[in-house]
């Protein structure tokens, strides 16, 4: 056997092995952007419900336009969030403003049977549900990524292809405290 051909075959198997990495380094990627559109589409549901909710909780409680602004103010920050750090943290912000928002709904009974509002805290309930849904599997998919991108060999190539690592989506402390229940 010729040392030219046998160099040929090893330039040809490491070749092939390196595109096989680059393809599940592309695959990764694009399952974790992928997966943060869905998390998008989301959270934009989530920012079109918001004004409708506090137009009608505003129409019976007018007293409460501190929370309102809360709210609206919220709302703006995370729509304005550019990385996700920002994000993790103006959406769990307006997460606690919502639970604010509710508890103000709780002071009048006439809201809580007003068919609209119900209708609305029943799609926002929803689409929260769909928005921890869709962070989990962000989440995976992030998780996927980066030990793609920290396990040996293929370390060496997603860092001369300029691959980065991801920053998980994740709550807050006050998220992950158990709620108090009083009677």
């Amino acid at each position: 056997m010729d040392i030219g051909f046998v160099v040929l075959i090893v330039v040809g198997v490491i070749a092939l092995w390196a595109i096989w990495i680059f393809n599940n380094l592309i695959t990764a990627r694009n399952r974790t952007d992928e997966a943060w559109s869905d998390i998008e589409v989301q959270l934009k549901r989530r920012y079109d419900l918001i004004p409708n909710l506090v137009n009608t909780v505003q129409g019976y409680a007018t007293h409460e336009a501190g929370t309102f602004k809360k709210v609206t103010d919220a709302r703006n920050a995370a729509m304005g969030a550019k990385t996700m750090p920002e994000h993790a943290k103006t959406e769990n912000m307006l997460s606690q403003t919502l639970k604010s928002l509710f508890a103000v709904a709780e002071a009048y009974p006439e809201l809580k049977a007003n068919q609209n509002f119900l209708q609305l805290q029943q799609d926002l309930t929803d689409t929260e549900d769909k928005i921890q849904a869709s962070r989990r599997f962000f989440n995976g998919n992030v998780r996927d990524l980066n030990t793609k991108l920290q396990v040996f060999p293929t370390n060496l190539i997603a860092g001369m292809l300029g691959f980065k690592a991801r920053d998980f989506f994740d709550m807050d402390e006050a998220e992950k405290a158990v709620p108090k229940v009083k009677f």
